[in-house]
């Protein structure tokens, strides 16, 4: 071994190891800040006893009285990820306040900058991990191909909403493919969800529908289901195909 290899390996044998903290500091500081939302807002759902319909109640008469109603809902949308609130509450809020037509654009407005919010959040903590995870780096590469059609697919079967957020950036799939197949395969759950708040005529009391927009919105929702499925069978198709 020359000099010039010897001192390159006596270099790399006393370079000091990088902390997992040094490493990770700013995803620690996150998390941290994170956590301290989450549990700012647990303790306050606890101290004043609400539940989930609890706040969606109070969300309602908030953003009802204010004129600026559609402007606050679309923020708490935009932000629910953060506060791990569920989507089809808010989607259902939206029928509510804002009946059929403006729910649709304020529930699909709100539901893809949330969306995105929580992509990136899955991007920002994840990417890293799941590319330096060599098991499932075919299945990964397989997906993050097919990105569109991955993602088109899971909207339309009505998986849970945050985890295809945060699947889709922890997988590292690309953000116009994502946000693209979000906003087409969440119509149909947007009007099935957004039609049933609209056709509650009120949530104060025992709640009563207008049956024929609920007809609608247990159509769109089985329709979506079925075309789900459709399309994946398809999709299988085509791989043994290939």
């Amino acid at each position: 071994m020359g000099t010039k290899e010897f001192d390159q390996a006596m270099t790399k044998s006393i370079k000091p190891k990088t902390s997992f903290i040094s490493k990770h500091w700013q995803k620690i500081l996150v998390a941290g800040f994170w956590l301290i939302i989450l549990s700012s807002y647990a303790f306050y759902s606890f101290k004043n006893n609400l539940s989930f319909l609890a706040s969606l109640k109070k969300i309602i008469h908030f953003a009802d009285n204010s004129p600026y109603g559609p402007i606050i809902f679309i923020i708490l949308y935009a932000l629910r990820p953060i506060f791990v609130f569920p989507a089809t509450l808010l989607s259902i809020t939206a029928g509510v306040l804002f009946g059929p037509f403006w729910g649709i654009i304020y529930d699909i407005i709100g539901a893809n900058l949330g969306a995105s919010l929580a992509y990136f959040i899955g991007r920002f903590f994840m990417k890293d991990f799941v590319e330096n995870s060599n098991k499932f780096q075919n299945y990964i590469s397989r997906l993050k191909k097919n990105g569109f059609v991955t993602v088109f697919i899971m909207r339309l079967a009505f998986l849970p909403y945050d985890f295809v957020n945060y699947l889709s950036g922890s997988l590292g799939i690309n953000y116009f493919s994502f946000i693209t197949a979000t906003i087409l395969g969440s119509l149909p759950g947007a009007f099935s969800f957004v039609f049933f708040g609209a056709s509650a005529k009120d949530l104060d009391s025992k709640p009563s529908f207008d049956f024929r927009i609920l007809l609608v919105s247990i159509l769109i929702f089985i329709t979506s289901i079925v075309v789900s499925k459709l399309i994946k069978k398809r999709q299988g198709e085509r791989n043994e195909i290939s």
